[in-house]
Formats: structure tokens, C-alpha cells, sequence
């Protein structure tokens, strides 16, 4: 078998099965991710003043919100490299533009100052994932930078008292049951054959839209 067929069997609901649909309730669940975009989408085209000129990282989001979608769509019908791939690319996208995006219209950066924050966030990443291996907890470890940033956002808006922080702290909780159940997929397949993954695929739909929403309705022009 080549590399290209090659059938990356990682989820409770494949459980060894091969085919485009032996995970249904895993790939249709990527359409909340659609569903996300295309409602932030509609904001976006209402608000006035936020063209691709001034809110080019807003419609950037929102595209890479409906990528994911896709990506893991194909990720969890293909289950091959390549749709691996196309999986991950996307959500690393949107975290790393998502990040600068927050630093410049909410946190109040300067320009110079966003590559501090990036690199910051890298040097956790890659640190955290070089220490413990990129397939500890069921390979969710590399979205714990991710869960340690929304956490660090949300206790500085709330100190700073800036009203996206009931946000923030919906979204970094959210974040840390989305995570814990794609941990629990392998844990609980004895017992419940669909696994937990799918509810990481609803929970983050939902997560990314209030991190997008909060950025629309308390980020700076």
C-alpha cells in the first residue's frame, strides 16, 4: 500500500473499516464549521467599513473557518496523508492568523510589537509537543498552547475589564471540553462504537465563531 492510500485508522467510529463513509457522524459534523463561516460571512458583508482593505484578516478567518470544515471533511472520509494534510494546515492557519488578528484589534498591539506574540506562541507550541511528543494525549497536546493563550486572553481582558471577556472565557472553556473528549475518543470506543470526536468537530464550530464574533464586535477597526 503507498503512501498516498495509506488508511490512517485513529477514531472510534472507523474502528478498522475501510471506505468513504465509515465515519459518517465524523465528517458530517464538519459542517458546522460551513454553517459558522458562511453566518460570519453574512456579518462580515453587513458591517460597514470592513472590506478586504481594513478587515482582510476578518475575511481571511472566515474562509479558513469553512477550510477547516472541508479539510476535515476529507480527513474523516479519505483518512490518507494527504488528507491528513489538508486537515491540520487549515486549523494551524487560522490559530496563527487568529492570534496576530487578536494581538492587533483587541489586545492593541503595534505592528512591531506582533511578531513577539507569534514567536511567544511558537516557542510554547513547539517546546511543549517537543517535550512530551506530538502523540501524547491522543496527539490533542499540540492544542494545548492553543487552550493555554485563551485562558491567558481571558483572565487579561477580564483584569483589564474589556467587554470581550465573558467571551474569551466561553471560548477557553469550551476549548478545554472540546479537547478532553478528542482525548477520550480511543478511551471510550468498548462502550460507545461513534467515540467522542464528533463532538469536538460541534464544539469547536461553535468556539471559532465566538472567538470570530468577539473580534467583529469588540475589535478595533
Amino acid at each position: 500500500m503507498s503512501i498516498d492510500t495509506l488508511m490512517l485508522d485513529v477514531y472510534c467510529e472507523r474502528a478498522g473499516a475501510a471506505g468513504l463513509w465509515a465515519e459518517p457522524v465524523n465528517a458530517l459534523t464538519n459542517l458546522a464549521f460551513i454553517v459558522a463561516a458562511v453566518v460570519v460571512g453574512l456579518r462580515l458583508a453587513r458591517a460597514p467599513g470592513l472590506g478586504w482593505r481594513n478587515g482582510g484578516d476578518l475575511w481571511l478567518l472566515a474562509l479558513l473557518l469553512a477550510v477547516i470544515g472541508v479539510g476535515s471533511g476529507l480527513y474523516h472520509t479519505f483518512a490518507t496523508p494527504w488528507a491528513l494534510l489538508a486537515d491540520v494546515l487549515p486549523i494551524t492557519l487560522f490559530i496563527n492568523v487568529y492570534l496576530l488578528a487578536f494581538g492587533w484589534r483587541v489586545l492593541g498591539l503595534r505592528w512591531v510589537d506582533l511578531p513577539l506574540l507569534w514567536l511567544g506562541y511558537q516557542a510554547v507550541s513547539f517546546g511543549l509537543v517537543a517535550g512530551v511528543g506530538a502523540d501524547a494525549l491522543n496527539g490533542s497536546v499540540g492544542y494545548l498552547p492553543a487552550l493555554a493563550f485563551l485562558v491567558a486572553f481571558a483572565w487579561w481582558l477580564h483584569r483589564s475589564r474589556h467587554p470581550m471577556w465573558r467571551t474569551m472565557v466561553l471560548a477557553a472553556a469550551l476549548f478545554a471540553v472540546s479537547v478532553t473528549l478528542r482525548t477520550l475518543d480511543p478511551v471510550v470506543c468498548g462502550w460507545l462504537p461513534v467515540g467522542t470526536h464528533f463532538l469536538w468537530h460541534l464544539l469547536n464550530a461553535l468556539l471559532l465563531f465566538l472567538l470570530l464574533d468577539g473580534l467583529l464586535r469588540h475589535g478595533r477597526d
